[in-house]
């Protein structure tokens, strides 16, 4: 039996508000994350994914207010990622309310984090978050960066996402930081590259700008489809990307 695609909105949050630009570059103020997120919720939304540009000290306190007041008010699977470094941190988001936890440069500098967290609370609960390149430096064309994208790495794109699925990995949040904010289409060669090594979820994330880029996405292997400026800007709602996919005759969640 086919599984329905998972329709996501992103929300980028740097201190208490969510945030938007491109290439990870010249952010911006595109809203309070709890109104957002109940926003994307009624629309029709299967998770809600929530991303700590920032992951200072004093913004965490910030995030762990923003995870309970959306929790209490958004009954959908919640995922939160940014400045995740230990299991006691996954601990207290999910005290506070996250469902899925999101792990990117902290695994990269210690990958042993993805088994302690898998062990602790199991595998669906642990996705590895990936800021994907283009970069000759990859055996594979691409390398993963870590800091928000800002700090590029020698490491693998593909080869790091085998070794973490085998460490724990639940699932894979392939990001493009070529094509995160530009509007132009997700980067299909990158999810389809994905999709052949892994065992697990891919979710695609970084590009999407008009209803037409989500079919093609699903088509390359996406399981799960993510998406931030067009929701923010209101370009389109969540059930405006449901029915594309539906008539593109992928099977979604009503």
């Amino acid at each position: 039996m086919p599984v329905a695609v998972r329709v996501i909105p992103c929300l980028d949050v740097a201190a208490g508000r969510v945030v938007k630009g491109v290439n990870f570059l010249d952010l911006r103020d595109a809203g309070d994350p709890v109104e957002l997120a109940r926003r994307y919720y009624e629309q029709g939304a299967d998770e809600i994914t929530f991303l700590d540009v920032t992951a200072t000290v004093d913004d965490r306190a910030t995030m762990y207010d923003v995870v309970q007041a959306t929790a209490e008010q958004v009954f959908i699977p919640l995922t939160v990622g940014g400045g995740v470094r230990t299991v006691e941190d996954v601990a207290r988001l999910q005290g506070h309310g996250a469902d899925k936890i999101g792990v990117n440069s902290a695994a990269i500098a210690r990958p042993a984090l993805l088994g302690e967290i898998a062990d602790r609370f199991g595998a669906q609960a642990l996705v590895l978050s990936l800021d994907v390149k283009r970069s000759a430096r990859g055996a594979s064309g691409w390398v993963v960066t870590t800091h928000g994208g800002r700090t590029e790495t020698d490491i693998d794109a593909l080869a790091w996402a085998i070794e973490a699925i085998e460490r724990g990995a639940g699932e894979l949040l392939v990001n493009s930081i070529d094509a995160d904010g530009t509007k132009n289409g997700f980067d299909l060669p990158l999810i389809a590259a994905m999709r052949e090594i892994s065992r697990v979820p891919v979710i695609a994330s970084g590009g999407a700008g008009s209803i037409e880029h989500f079919a093609p996405a699903i088509a390359a292997g996406a399981d799960a489809v993510l998406a931030a400026s067009v929701f923010h800007n209101g370009e389109l709602t969540v059930g405006d990307v449901k029915q594309g996919l539906a008539e593109a005759g992928i099977l979604v969640r009503n």
